[in-house]
């Protein structure tokens, strides 16, 4: 529970910035920017171009917040809250504290029983879960995967059996790779769909399954990227673990390399692969 609010605080108030063209900001933004008297910017050089764009003069002190000093300027800001003075958290698209600096003074705040509230707006999680043609009624955002190849395969094998849509955020870089992985933990035939540049000129959606997204990103894609994947379908078929691995042992037998054997009897049973290759463990011990 958190302290009761102090009388004469100021309010931490976090604006959701665009996520792409500037016109998509709220009268409400415009205003916060022009009367905040603290803002905290991810970029302070993005936050001066957006108030160009919108044709805002700033008349706040500006400081950085972005991942690097979140931790230390977090107390900093508490004690301008704690003074008096309104604090506007703008990050360089998108809300702040989803996949950005936030949730660190956020916590902090309430803590002090500073009164916390939002400007809401744009974000690319939702924007790209409303496009991608996939259920919408349940869905988990899952941010960007581990960078490193055995993290994120790892990462992505224990999501195989999430039943709810999946958001991720990936850069165009590594975003080749993460598609593979993800059709080898998910099966290459789960529908997905990759949005990229999401608002701007050149926005683009691609739908397709995971393998045939994977083949298209090895050309190279450029932007700012959003993933969403389809959740895993109900059980279909085969679910105790002793047949589980009987049909796995029978596609050995037929002579099919135990990884895939296992990797099909999982996708066409919608099961886990990990619950498949320990019911084959168990079975061969």
């Amino acid at each position: 529970m958190g302290a009761v609010m102090e009388a004469g605080t100021g309010t931490l108030r976090l604006a959701a910035a665009p996520i792409g063209r500037p016109e998509d900001a709220s009268a409400r933004l415009r205003a916060a920017l022009a009367e905040a008297p603290v803002i905290a910017a991810e970029d302070t050089r993005r936050l001066r171009r957006l108030a160009g764009d919108l044709g805002v003069e700033l008349a706040a002190r500006v400081v950085s917040y972005n991942d690097v000093n979140e931790r230390e300027r977090a107390a900093g800001l508490v004690e301008e809250l704690l003074a008096g003075r309104d604090v506007l958290v703008v990050t360089d698209a998108g809300m702040p504290g989803v996949s950005d600096p936030g949730y660190r003074l956020v916590r902090a705040a309430v803590a002090e029983g500073v009164p916390v509230t939002v400007l809401p707006g744009p974000s690319a999680v939702t924007t790209a879960l409303a496009v991608s043609g996939l259920p919408t009624d349940r869905f988990c955002f899952e941010g960007f995967p581990p960078r490193k190849p055995g993290e994120r395969a790892r990462r992505l094998e224990s999501l195989a059996g999430e039943p709810r849509t999946m958001v991720f955020f990936e850069s165009p870089r590594r975003l080749p790779v993460s598609l593979a992985a993800m059709a080898e933990a998910f099966g290459a035939d789960r529908p997905a769909a990759v949005c990229r540049e999401l608002t701007k000129t050149y926005e683009e959606v691609r739908r397709g399954t995971l393998g045939e997204l994977a083949a298209w990103a090895g050309d190279g894609v450029l932007g700012e990227i959003t993933v969403v994947v389809g959740g895993a379908p109900e059980p279909r078929g085969l679910t105790d673990p002793a047949d589980l691995a009987a049909a796995v042992a029978a596609r050995e037998a037929a002579g099919t390399p135990r990884k895939q054997a296992i990797a099909e009897v999982a996708r066409e049973n919608g099961a886990q692969k990990r619950l498949v290759y320990d019911a084959v463990v168990k079975a061969r011990k």
